[in-house]
């Protein structure tokens, strides 16, 4: 039988993702291109025994619950946030999903008819366009420097696409590690006042500062500068995945009542509940002793700032001298930009059959600028992947570039 798939799920299957993830399951394969946390670093011992607590608490705890999620991780997440995000919000506005991209195509789902506009940081999480892809929005990418999106072009760019959402992560982005600035984050917040837009504030890497010396001094979220999102401007995104562990699917909406409600009414026609059981296991967890949040969150940035370090000193080697980058701030990746004229999707064909793979810019772009660019993940390989992963692809940039 020939099948007739949705136009909208071409890119999809064609993209070089699945091939870098069939490639990453073989035991030789150093992949650099994944959203991978260390797996060294999970906090397993731990887990096991939250788990026991859990399981033994009776049977329970493997029956359907609250479509918004376990109440007292939410009540977690509600006491977290004041004391260290100066945001005061109360349970009916938090929804626990299925990881940061439930909650991204929730969102959309409820927001964005086909063909309307949305606007996003550029670059932004692949996973973003993804969704909006097939939603059919129509995509228009902002333009940003150093400390934000630029003021005036956004307000162009929202008097003349009047859009419904602003994608964006000011706090250490996938993929630059980049941070806005207080100012351009005050701005931002007035413009989507001025103009009715949505900011949905992707925070899934917001915890992980590789500035150690910056210590808890953290820029306000701009849910928090909206008033614990009861401003009704900004839609905040977190996730688990990236600090406890992925397998666990938890990630969190907080926001404006009216739009976490309709939210948690697409998700009961979706999956009809995130797991209870693994939310209780994560509440086990955090609600300690003998488990410390901040000790963890601690530990996490020492060894990703270490790592990144080690990255930073092998793309200094002549392999790589043709490259240019921006050292992130946090997060888990270098946003590298290749030689003129290489395309970085070309690029990936040659070093695949090497034994390595990078994500390609253009799945992190708007726009066509991304062909030039790289991302390359120093969060999930160990000390001898990431220096084979690193001369094989570089070999394979300088086989290139010693062509032209």
């Amino acid at each position: 039988m020939r099948y007739s798939f949705a136009s909208r799920t071409v890119s999809l299957l064609s993209s070089p993702l699945r091939q870098i993830r069939e490639n990453a399951r073989l035991n030789s394969f150093i992949s650099l291109a994944e959203e991978l946390p260390a797996q060294e670093l999970f906090p397993v011992k731990l887990l096991e025994e939250a788990a026991q607590d859990v399981l033994a608490s009776g049977p329970d705890v493997l029956q359907y619950g609250e479509p918004e999620g376990f109440r007292p991780l939410r009540e977690w997440l509600i006491a977290e946030w004041e004391n260290r995000k100066n945001a005061m919000i109360v349970p009916s506005q938090v929804l626990l999903t299925t990881g940061t991209q439930q909650a991204i195509d929730l969102v959309v789902r409820l927001m964005v008819d086909e063909g309307d506009s949305v606007l996003v940081e550029n670059p932004t999480s692949p996973g973003c366009l993804q969704v909006l892809s097939m939603q059919g929005a129509r995509v228009i990418p902002t333009v940003s420097d150093g400390n934000g999106l630029l003021i005036h072009n956004l307000e162009q760019q929202m008097k003349l696409h009047r859009p419904k959402l602003l994608f964006a992560a000011p706090t250490f982005s996938n993929p630059t590690g980049g941070v806005w600035d207080l100012g351009r984050r005050q701005d931002v917040l007035e413009l989507c006042r001025r103009y009715s837009v949505l900011f949905v504030e992707d925070d899934s890497y917001g915890e992980l500062d590789l500035n150690l010396k910056r210590g808890e001094v953290h820029l306000p979220s701009l849910f928090a500068l909206d008033d614990g999102g009861r401003g009704g401007q900004v839609l905040y995104i977190g996730s688990f995945s990236k600090t406890i562990a992925p397998a666990l699917r938890t990630g969190w909406a907080a926001g404006a009542a009216p739009v976490i409600e309709g939210m948690t009414v697409l998700k009961q026609l979706a999956d009809t509940q995130s797991s209870t059981m693994n939310q209780r296991l994560l509440h086990r967890l955090l609600a300690g002793p003998p488990f410390s949040w901040h000790d963890h969150l601690a530990l996490l940035n020492k060894e990703y700032a270490t790592r990144l370090k080690l990255m930073l000193e092998l793309l200094k080697r002549p392999l790589w001298k043709e490259v240019t980058w921006r050292v992130p701030e946090g997060g888990m990746y270098v946003w590298a930009r290749l030689p003129e004229g290489l395309d970085s999707a070309i690029l990936l064909k040659a070093a695949l059959p090497k034994g390595v793979a990078f994500l390609p810019g253009g799945l992190c772009t708007a726009g066509k600028e991304g062909a030039s660019y790289i991302r390359l993940n120093f969060s999930h390989p160990g000390r001898d992947e990431l220096f084979l992963g690193m001369n094989l692809i570089g070999e394979t940039i300088a086989e290139f570039t010693a062509r032209s």
